[in-house]
């Protein structure tokens, strides 16, 4: 990735919760907690599906590279902003801005990708059950996963490169808590009309069209399960897609209330909603990898019972 020469800034400044230092105490033992909750739900939900053989199926390993995905997504920003909290007016280098901004939106395109992935996994679990083995085989599902986070990183390549060859030559201030890279679109002194065309062909490919895979796959899934004779036969058929259309609808969801609602045009609403948006921002990129591993824990009885054997064996060796 090459930075681009007219850049005249060596770095930027983090601006965060700099000007309400009360708050960032209280947010930095928040989002700690959170991080750790994260890290250890997702630890464990991919140890378990490591361990037990009879999770070695294709949900359980989309599922564990989904878990491995939100430790990668929280650490690449989580460990910046909680140093952040702690230095009042972060400073970030232009490459480090560039290489997390990267990382970032790698593993946000790549779980869109994913999530399509698994909503494919549960249509041929309940439609096809009598293929499913045969098209959703091992060689099938590593080759699904790695096309999910090499797109997301062809992705990602693709709009760091544009956005590091503008001229940054005046405000280096970001108002953000990491450098998100509409934050720092905001300070290029030039025309950015091309990373918006850009940007906005990238959501079309990585947003919208994981969404209408999903909600025609779950159309399908639906149909099929309405017409399951038994109720135990429709609710059991219901309960292995329960947990990834919560997650579906939690992780979408957040997206549109984040981006779709009105701004304000008062001076000083606008100044409350930027901090409000810069909050939201941040409880997106942690809440979505901490709600994960909780609900297909709660959701997933396999998935209990292996913890629960795990722990039990811990602690009480025979």
């Amino acid at each position: 990735m090459k930075l681009a020469n007219q850049s005249t800034v060596a770095g930027f400044i983090l601006l965060g919760l700099s000007d309400q230092p009360k708050l960032e105490k209280m947010f930095f033992v928040l989002i700690l907690l959170t991080y750790l909750v994260i890290l250890l739900g997702n630890g464990v939900l991919i140890l378990v599906t490591i361990l037990d053989s009879r999770l070695h199926t294709p949900m359980y390993f989309f599922l564990g590279n989904l878990s491995f995905l939100d430790i990668c997504y929280t650490t690449s920003s989580i460990p910046l902003v909680l140093d952040g909290f702690l230095t009042p007016r972060k400073t970030i280098s232009f490459s480090a801005c560039a290489i997390q901004m990267f990382l970032s939106f790698a593993m946000g395109a790549t779980e869109c990708v994913l999530l399509g992935m698994m909503a494919f996994d549960r249509y041929m679990a309940i439609c096809n059950p009598l293929r499913y083995p045969v098209v959703m085989r091992k060689a099938v599902c590593v080759s699904m996963a790695a096309s999910s986070w090499l797109a997301g990183g062809a992705n990602s390549l693709v709009q760091i490169s544009l956005a590091v060859q503008l001229p940054f030559c005046g405000d280096n201030v970001i108002n953000h808590f990491t450098c998100e890279i509409l934050a720092v679109l905001k300070l290029a002194c030039a025309d950015i009309s091309i990373n918006v065309v850009s940007m906005g062909v990238a959501n079309v490919i990585f947003l919208g069209v994981p969404v209408l895979f999903i909600f025609v796959s779950y159309i399908f899934i639906l149909t099929t399960i309405l017409r399951i004779p038994s109720v135990e036969g429709r609710k059991k058929a219901f309960s292995t897609c329960s947990a990834h259309l919560t997650v579906v609808v939690i992780f979408y969801g957040t997206i549109l209330f984040m981006y779709g609602k009105p701004k304000s045009k008062d001076p000083l609403g606008a100044d409350n909603q930027d901090v409000s948006d810069k909050l939201i921002s941040l409880f997106y990129g942690v809440l979505i990898p901490m709600l994960n591993p909780i609900i297909y824990s709660l959701r997933n009885k396999d998935v209990k019972v292996t913890v629960k054997n795990l722990v039990s064996q811990k602690c009480f060796p025979k």
